[in-house]
């Protein structure tokens, strides 16, 4: 089995249980169907492989951004909510993409741990996808915005990791959209 492949297998796995200490090596190889020599051909312990899924998962989400950024048949509002609708049908699947990023900043807690860092790359990158989309809208004061959506964000794949419940989702859009339209009232002039 290609590396990438075993990547993205591992991915899932991951996405499906978490960052669970029971997520061995050894499950991982079990779940890929590989023995666990043929991980450590790639990664020589659990802790680089779940650093190189989550810059995988990463990349993904970069490009899966990217291309929203560039469909013309979206307005700003639909691609800054866009992500809802992703994350549902994920959790749908049951697959929990975004928690793994908050999870592993709880997991690894040191702000120079490898994980710690490609996690904390991932939002940053999520909030500078928001604050852009802000910016073009023309909101007023898109970096406090910007800071409220991504919190509510967090807030959302912080209770998936918990109740693995897609109406954690769809109260997490619901109360996105409202910032969104409070933001968007002040920039109109009508809450002054």
């Amino acid at each position: 089995m290609q590396r990438e492949q075993v990547l993205e297998h591992a991915l899932n796995i991951l996405e499906q249980n978490g960052l669970a200490p029971t997520t061995s090596f050894a499950m991982m190889a079990k779940e890929v169907q590989c023995e666990e020599q043929d991980l450590k051909r790639f990664w020589p312990d659990r802790e680089a492989l779940l650093y190189d899924a989550l810059r995988y998962h990463s990349q993904q989400i970069d490009i899966w951004r990217r291309k929203l950024l560039l469909d013309d048949t979206l307005n700003a509002e639909q691609k800054l909510l866009a992500r809802y609708q992703v994350l549902a049908e994920a959790v749908n699947n049951n697959r929990y993409p975004g928690c793994l990023f908050i999870a592993a900043c709880s997991f690894y807690p040191q702000p120079d741990h490898p994980v710690h860092q490609v996690a904390e790359q991932q939002k940053r990158a999520s909030w500078q996808y928001t604050h852009d989309l802000l910016t073009e809208l023309g909101t007023d004061n898109p970096e406090l915005v910007a800071h409220q959506m991504e919190l509510i964000l967090e807030g959302c794949l912080s209770r998936l990791l918990v109740k693995r419940n897609v109406q954690e989702v769809e109260t997490a859009r619901t109360l996105a959209e409202d910032v969104l339209s409070f933001a968007l009232c002040r920039k109109n002039g009508a809450l002054t």
